[in-house]
């Protein structure tokens, strides 16, 4: 399984033969500036929620691949609508792919597209593929429901924002990974605004002073699990 971060919220996992984007926000972020997305595969199209930094990209890319959108019902309803494929899920449900196992879990935050559409209830994913468990939180806040996530599913990685003022701070990314029962984590959700700029060491320290591993790749930068 191998992961590229794109900026923001936006990852690409190679799994199963298959290529998955994760809340592709890429062309009007200027540090994401040298990521050109007429070169992105995609498969499939995993959203957590429909706010605007998580879902401009959405459209110019699933109509060059034909991706197939997954995320709540509200939003892959809202692009059937406009003509695309779809898999639509709610929270707890989960779904067997051709890359892996998808379940759609809890985040606690907001859902809205920039046109006012309502954008369901606010998620996260938790995915199983080539013997290597992810989860993807999401905008959250840190949630009780995480120590759900263990009793079903061993993670290899947790993906977790850490930018504080819309989602957790660093210190409850912490225990987040606490929560999740996850020491490996890929930071996200930072420095993008100035609302959510951080002290890359910091962080990095605060992780590793409680035994943890936080990740904080560079744009277009990939691990393999």
């Amino acid at each position: 399984m191998k992961i590229t971060f794109y900026g923001h919220a936006s990852v690409g996992i190679e799994v199963g033969g298959k290529h998955v984007l994760v809340d592709p926000f890429i062309s009007a972020n200027p540090l994401a500036a040298q990521v050109d997305i007429s070169t992105i595969k995609a498969d499939y199209i995993l959203l957590t929620h429909a706010h605007g930094d998580h879902i401009l990209d959405v459209e110019a890319i699933a109509k060059r691949t034909n991706a197939v959108i997954v995320s709540n019902a509200e939003i892959a309803g809202y692009y059937e609508a406009k003509g695309f494929q779809a898999h639509p899920m709610n929270h707890g449900g989960s779904w067997n792919f051709d890359f892996g196992k998808v379940k759609y879990v809890n985040a606690i935050h907001s859902s809205s597209f920039p046109d006012g559409t309502n954008g369901g209830n606010p998620g996260g994913f938790v995915i199983e593929g080539e013997h290597k468990n992810i989860y993807i939180a999401g905008d959250t806040a840190l949630t009780m429901d995480m120590k759900l996530i263990p009793m079903r599913t061993k993670l290899d990685l947790a993906i977790l924002p850490i930018g504080d003022n819309f989602t957790m701070d660093i210190e409850d990314a912490i225990l987040a990974s606490d929560f999740v029962q996850c020491d490996k984590v890929l930071g996200y959700h930072y420095d993008t605004f100035g609302y959510i700029e951080i002290d890359h060491k910091t962080a990095i320290q605060k992780f590793f002073d409680k035994g943890k591993d936080l990740m904080l790749l560079k744009i277009g930068e990939s691990i393999e699990l």
